[in-house]
This record gives structure tokens, C-alpha cells and sequence, in this order.
């Protein structure tokens, strides 16, 4: 029997056939596990960076992309910066980065809370009230309730510095969460913080704990920020 060979063009059409299937799927799988999947985790790591609750900052040159940033050399320092009174039994730790410009830890009998101060730099961190309901939405509540709807907040003056006061209870959970990883949820637990308009940048003081160990320590906290007060111009 003859065999007829295929001409170049039937080939053609067979390999197309074959082919184009397959790079369809490819195409498909790769939106969903080469772009997206490192876009997500690139979002994750800069979020990681932040303080809790923070707002995405942005630093020249970034059109307008999300980008962590130090303070700049000496800022928030002298008349720029804000000075207080520290709590007694407050225990005063090493911050762990720049962006603190101090860290408490805060023994009680409900547990060992923390209370930072943060700071970012001339006209960086954001709108005071953007803020605090960042805040509280790191808070979840038992009957389903919004802790926007919950939160307390109040304007006070502390000399001339203008303060904004947040306070909201419920099950925590603005811990910084591991790459993939779930965030704790921590119940029963307080925030009680402060956003103090200073001199070329607002400054943030979040205390967060144990609802028992915050909330016996409230005098202590409103204490420190009554103290609050500018730095002294360099001689």
C-alpha cells in the first residue's frame, strides 16, 4: 500500500491546533499565580513595614505608591519635636524602629500591654481622624456591630497642641501577621490612643493591651498626654 505524506500546510494547521490550547491555559494560569500572587505578597511585605492601623505612606519620587519611609535625620527632635512626662511603673524598651519614637511596656495583672509613639516625619502620617478609625477597625465586636459605631473619640487642647483621644474595646487584631499567615485574635482586649498635632507632623500614641491591664492603667496614659508639650529650640 502508498503512503500520501501530509502536505507542510495540513501540519501547520495540526501544530496550531496542539498549540494554541495549551498557551491559552498557560495564559490563564499565569494571571493567577505569576502577576497577581507577587503583586499581593509585595503589598503584604510593605504593609509589614508599617506600624499597625498606619495609613500607606509615600515618599518622593514614588507617584504615590505605597513606600515606608524613615524620618528624616534629626527631625522630630528640638522645637520640631514633643517631649513628655514618662508614667511611673511604665517600663521603657528599645524601640524597634525608626518610625517609634518611644516604647512602653506595661505590666498588669490582665497581662503586659504596650504603648508606642510614633512619628514619621514632617507633614507624613496622615489625618488624625483617618486614623483612629484605621484603629478601630483592627477591633471586631462579639454581636457583628462595626467598631467604627463603637468608638469613642474626643478633641482636647493640651496647651497649644491640639489632641485628638480614641478609645475602643473588643477582639484585637492589628498584630503584624506573618507572610500567609492569619492575624492573631486576641480578646478582650483595649486601645486607648492619641494623635497630638506637633509642630511639622502629627505624633500617634497607641496603647494596647489586655482590657483589664489598659484599663487600670488609663489615668497613666491620659496623665502622659496631658504632659505632652514642644521641644526646646537648640541653644
Amino acid at each position: 500500500m502508498s503512503q500520501k505524506s501530509l502536505s507542510p500546510s495540513v501540519l501547520t494547521l495540526l501544530a496550531l491546533l496542539v498549540v494554541l490550547p495549551a498557551c491559552a491555559g498557560e495564559a490563564v494560569d499565569g494571571v493567577g499565580s505569576e502577576v497577581s500572587a507577587p503583586q499581593e505578597q509585595a503589598g503584604t511585605q510593605t504593609d509589614q513595614q508599617l506600624p499597625e492601623g498606619h495609613p500607606p505612606m509615600t515618599s518622593p519620587g514614588t507617584q504615590g505608591m505605597s513606600s515606608p519611609i524613615d524620618p528624616p535625620p534629626g527631625s522630630g527632635t528640638g522645637a520640631s519635636g514633643l517631649v513628655w512626662t514618662d508614667p511611673a511603673g511604665w517600663q521603657s524598651v528599645t524601640p524597634s524602629s525608626n518610625m517609634r519614637r518611644a516604647q512602653y511596656l506595661v505590666p498588669g495583672d490582665g497581662g503586659d500591654a504596650e504603648c508606642v509613639v510614633f512619628y514619621f516625619g514632617p507633614g507624613e502620617g496622615g489625618d488624625p481622624q483617618a486614623n483612629v478609625l484605621r484603629w478601630a477597625d483592627q477591633f471586631g465586636q462579639a454581636d457583628g456591630t462595626p467598631s467604627r459605631d463603637v468608638l469613642k473619640t474626643e478633641t482636647i487642647e493640651v496647651g497649644d497642641l491640639s489632641v485628638l483621644l480614641a478609645e475602643v474595646t473588643g477582639t484585637y487584631s492589628g498584630g503584624m501577621a506573618g507572610m500567609g499567615g492569619p492575624r492573631e485574635q486576641l480578646a478582650e482586649f483595649m486601645l486607648l490612643g492619641a494623635v497630638a498635632q506637633g509642630p511639622d507632623s502629627n505624633w500617634f500614641f497607641k496603647f494596647t493591651g489586655p482590657q483589664a491591664t489598659v484599663e487600670a492603667n488609663r489615668e497613666s496614659f491620659l496623665a502622659l498626654i496631658r504632659s505632652l508639650r514642644k521641644g526646646a529650640a537648640a541653644a
